[in-house]
């Protein structure tokens, strides 16, 4: 009897329904007034346009201040955020973590800093002249329960800090394989290295990179633009360990005229939750 009703719905033109996953990364710029006309204030909107559009389920973004991550789940009521400063409160740069509660049960999270002593909140290491870190949760599909998790961070940006990015994906990677390798993980950021660069090897010795693996693409090949509209630089990605297929990979260049949500453009991908 089943197999008559997967043949019927065959003919019909149906097909199995397969569990699908929507992920952002998006670094929205700091909120500082020598941005000038680029101020968050002034863009703001546009960055609430292009997330509605977008609607992922899970967005990890980077130099995001506590007051942008109220303003933004303010505006998209159907998302929630958590994250701590990269000083060990709410001052200063978040790695917040927004989803959707309809979508995805926040099990667990917490925040370890990309250092020597990475349980101590602020720390520093490498000759880093910030503190950098990684927000990580737990979540559960709510239609499938299907558990998978999730790390967030954002790299050294300095040419000088090559090491620096190095040792931070090293310690990302030690952690991560402790992981069973049946627990799918994805891991979301700005990089501050293009795919040539010695971090995107450590990182894709363990992950994937969800830009290669995607059946389509589309947008520009790079990420970062400076508010220019014209990027010239592939630094953030988004990587995994999955036995998923990426149905698509997008960076996202959304604009109104000369004016853009950040200096970043988003990179998203949707996830196929079965082989």
């Amino acid at each position: 009897m089943l197999r008559i009703l997967a043949l019927f719905a065959l003919l019909l033109g149906g097909a199995v329904h397969a569990e699908t996953l929507s992920v952002m990364s998006f670094n929205v710029r700091l909120p500082t007034a020598a941005d000038g006309a680029n101020a968050w204030e002034e863009r703001r909107e546009l960055f609430i346009d292009t997330v509605r559009a977008q609607a992922p389920d899970l967005m990890g973004t980077q130099e995001l201040h506590f007051e942008q991550g109220q303003y933004i789940v303010e505006k998209l009521p159907e998302y929630r955020w958590f994250g701590m400063s990269r000083r060990g409160n709410h001052e200063d740069e978040h790695m917040g973590v927004f989803y959707r509660p309809d979508r995805l049960r926040l099990l667990d999270s917490g925040d370890f800093w990309l250092s020597n002593t990475p349980e101590r909140a602020g720390s520093s290491s490498w000759g880093n002249p910030f503190p950098r870190m990684v927000t990580w949760a737990l979540f559960e599909t709510v239609e499938s329960h299907a558990r998978f998790l999730y790390y967030n961070t954002h790299f050294p940006y300095r040419a000088e800090d090559d090491e620096a990015r190095r040792k931070a994906a090293t310690l990302i990677v030690n952690r991560l394989s402790l992981y069973d390798v049946a627990l799918p993980i994805i891991v979301g950021g700005d990089f501050n290295s293009e795919p040539q660069g010695g971090a995107y090897a450590i990182l894709t010795g363990l992950l994937k990179d969800a830009w290669e693996e995607a059946a389509s693409r589309s947008g520009p090949d790079a990420t970062f633009h400076g508010f220019s509209g014209t990027p010239d630089r592939r630094i953030d990605w988004i990587v995994f360990r999955a036995p998923w297929r990426v149905l698509s990979a997008q960076v996202n260049n959304h604009h109104d005229g000369t004016r853009y949500p950040s200096d970043h453009f988003p990179v998203s991908a949707v996830f196929a939750l079965a082989p």
